[in-house]
């Protein structure tokens, strides 16, 4: 049972569930598919890729929608976050899309998720609209300002503003590469090292 007045942010993809374009590579058999913010950190120039290699490809978002119906959870994620909602209020912040998030959350048991749109016509995924520019790093900081002490964790560039806005940032199975350019944040390889990094924190508080 959670008492106190903290938030854990979590990233998705990479943490929680596999990567999703990782996913559409394999199945499609498309080499470039596989990049994601661990490779190119501009997200604008990432997704306009990808929507390229799309609309090249005839790759419709019902296609992309079956990948990930079977994508499935990473081994022990639900049970993690099971263990971690018990404890704190959870919100997964991503920059996935709503037309992706489904099933994953289903898997999840449905936690909070904020994340972001697709421009979509005719099942041909045209172009996608973000809720928020760095939209991760602002919701921990409204959460802040709320009063709410939070503990974050993610794995790729793009989650390294909301891990050093957090009370308490760590990373999670991030490649080496990524967590040399930031030794000021922690690095767990495993949920029960997580788990105890979010202890060790909430002892704090």
């Amino acid at each position: 049972m959670f008492t106190k007045q903290c938030v854990v942010t979590l990233d998705l993809e990479g943490v929680l569930a596999p990567e999703i374009w990782i996913a559409v590579a394999e199945k499609t058999g498309i080499k470039d598919l596989r990049l994601t913010t661990r490779d190119i950190p501009d997200y604008d120039v990432l997704m306009k890729g990808r929507i390229k290699i799309l609309e090249r490809e005839g790759i419709k978002l019902s296609d992309i929608q079956n990948v990930i119906a079977n994508l499935g959870l990473l081994d022990g994620a639900r049970d993690f976050m099971d263990k971690l909602r018990d404890e704190a209020q959870v919100i997964i912040l991503s920059d996935t899309f709503q037309e992706f998030a489904y099933p994953i959350m289903k898997n999840l048991g449905f936690p909070t998720i904020f994340c972001h749109n697709l421009e979509v016509e005719n099942d041909m995924i045209k172009g996608y609209h973000l809720r928020l520019t760095d939209q991760k790093t602002k919701v921990v900081k409204h959460l802040q300002d709320l009063n709410f002490k939070v503990f974050a964790s993610g794995d790729s560039f793009n989650d390294t503003g909301m891990l050093k806005q957090a009370d308490k940032g760590c990373f999670f199975c991030a490649p080496d590469s990524i967590v040399a350019q930031f030794p000021q944040l922690e690095a767990t390889k495993t949920y029960a090292e997580l788990l105890e990094k979010f202890h060790q924190f909430q002892a704090t508080l």
